[in-house]
């Protein structure tokens, strides 16, 4: 169903059975999937495609500009898997650069006034509550958890199962599995966070153990993560938080008195 005031381009694609509610726009070669309900006064950019279930509720926009002041108009993408939530004025940017994307997967949930810039890579089953920002070329793992009004600088990581606590702040990456708090500041595994998700006591053992050592032993992490490597049983769990922290080009949040940038 499409309301009579909805302006559709001529070059969208519409599946069957999607509600586009009244004064909503869709812009020139979008897409959307079936079964995806778009609510009053919503905007759905240019270039956008947007998959199967997903709803964007009143005045989201999904797929504008970029804002970059190097964005010339040039054709790039938002892609949007399925089942994903777009709350009351939450806005997703495309690409910055000709040809470049910014890539959504699936059952995500953006709260009120959330946003997410251009080149964004974004996985499946994470929550962006209300006035949570992410800059641009950020890379966001499955399931992990960005409090309200939290900021995350450009080209930072937020690791599966990482949870950045209210009002916090990061311009480093934040390790999988941790809760983060204030300025890049790693304060406990996300413990909760493991059990809901079906962690059983060894696998939450041996990442305690694997924490401990790396953000409560000395304030050099690339030693720590050697300390780790010679004295501890590497689960699949840890060989991933230690291979996050290796692979960081920013450096990671640290614990207290810890400095997390040897491996930048």
């Amino acid at each position: 169903m499409i309301d009579s005031t909805a302006r559709i381009s001529k070059t969208a694609t519409i599946a069957e059975n999607v509600e586009i509610g009244p004064n909503v726009i869709v812009g020139d070669y979008s897409s959307i999937g079936g079964g995806t309900k778009i609510m009053a006064n919503a905007v759905i950019g240019p270039w956008t495609a947007i998959g199967r279930n997903n709803v964007v509720h009143y005045g989201a926009i999904v797929g504008h500009d970029p804002q970059d002041f190097g964005y010339k108009g040039d054709e790039s993408y938002l892609t949007v898997g399925d089942g994903n939530i777009f709350r009351e004025y939450a806005t997703i940017h495309r690409g910055n650069r000709a040809g470049t994307s910014t890539v959504i997967g699936n059952d995500n949930f953006f709260m009120i006034q959330s946003h997410v810039a251009h080149n964004c890579l974004m996985g499946s089953n994470i929550i962006l509550a209300g006035g949570s920002l992410l800059a641009g070329h950020v890379t966001v793992e499955d399931r992990a958890l960005i409090s309200g009004n939290c900021v995350v600088h450009q080209f930072c990581r937020i690791g599966t199962l990482a949870m950045m606590r209210g009002l916090s702040r990061t311009s480093r990456d934040v390790p999988p599995f941790c809760i983060m708090d204030e300025t890049h500041t790693v304060k406990t595994l996300n413990l909760v966070g493991l059990r809901r998700n079906g962690y059983g006591p060894v696998r939450v053992r041996a990442l305690k153990n694997a924490f401990s050592m790396l953000f409560r032993g000395g304030p050099n992490m690339r030693e720590n993560v050697g300390k780790v490597e010679a004295e501890l049983e590497i689960t699949e769990d840890v060989r991933y938080l230690i291979d996050f922290i290796k692979s960081s080009k920013r450096g990671v949040c640290f614990g207290k008195g810890a400095s997390g940038g040897d491996f930048e």
